[in-house]
């Protein structure tokens, strides 16, 4: 009997892992394919604290397990969706990802690094290609918000990985402009989701919360000389964090 019940506890649990990506109606969809967009930017910042020699977070073991999550996830979208369009898009990030995959897990060069921020600024692009698809069939309310609050995600990391390439010292022409663009992007995007009238007190605190963390990188960007690159890490966490949450509770609402 004892024997018996170990082995049911054991199928529930081995069950649970199987479907931990299962994706199951088009709200979690959309917040899946907008995660996609903000894993190419985490591995890059990764990529950039291994490069700089900074150990704080653990940015290797990090790296690891959001290239895990990134294909996990892939596979569950490819596997949910029956649109040929979307189909094609998930196939154009598979490409892409596979391509990089062995300079992500080789040791950290500036050469590479570079290459890298090219090639996943691409794979963003076709990721986000991919949300905007999904988002169209999440009805114009629901998938409009979802796609706003999951694009924070992204942002965050997307500064983050920017500030710690400039810090590491690579080069880059276009750095200023695609940091002021991410900036506005979040900030624009931080007003339309705070007068959203889809908002729950939980949302609005959880906002508070990331505009409060969102003000050290305009201090960040205002600095030429103080350096903090564990101090940019952990923000963008922090507000990663509370953007993954704020996204969840607007997928989980009933929103046409």
């Amino acid at each position: 009997m004892l024997k018996t019940v170990y082995t049911l506890l054991f199928i529930m649990l081995l069950s649970g892992s199987v479907n931990a990506f299962e994706i199951t109606n088009i709200q979690q969809a959309i917040n899946i394919a907008g995660k996609q967009r903000m894993f190419t930017q985490r591995m890059l910042k990764d990529y950039g604290m291994l490069g700089l020699g900074v150990r704080f977070g653990n940015p290797d073991k990090d790296l690891n397990n959001t290239m895990k999550e990134f294909e996990e996830h892939l596979n569950a979208l490819d596997k949910f969706s029956k649109d040929s369009n979307i189909k094609k898009s998930i196939k154009k990030q598979k490409n892409i990802y596979d391509s990089i995959k062995t300079l992500l897990l080789a040791k950290p060069t500036k050469d590479n690094a570079s290459k890298l921020q090219y090639k996943l600024d691409t794979l963003l692009k076709v990721a986000d290609d991919t949300t905007k698809l999904f988002s169209v069939k999440g009805g114009k309310k629901s998938g409009k918000i979802i796609n706003i609050s999951g694009r924070q995600r992204m942002l965050s990391q997307r500064m983050a990985s920017l500030y710690m390439l400039k810090v590491w010292g690579i080069e880059d022409k276009k750095f200023k402009k695609k940091m002021d663009e991410a900036m506005k992007l979040f900030e624009d995007s931080l007003k339309t989701l705070k007068a959203s009238d889809l908002n729950s007190k939980e949302i609005n605190n959880l906002l508070n919360r990331v505009e409060k963390d969102y003000s050290f990188f305009r201090i960040m960007n205002k600095s030429s000389s103080n350096f903090i690159p564990s101090l940019i890490y952990n923000k963008s966490n922090e507000i990663l964090k509370n953007m993954d949450k704020v996204t969840e509770l607007y997928a989980s609402q009933k929103i046409q």
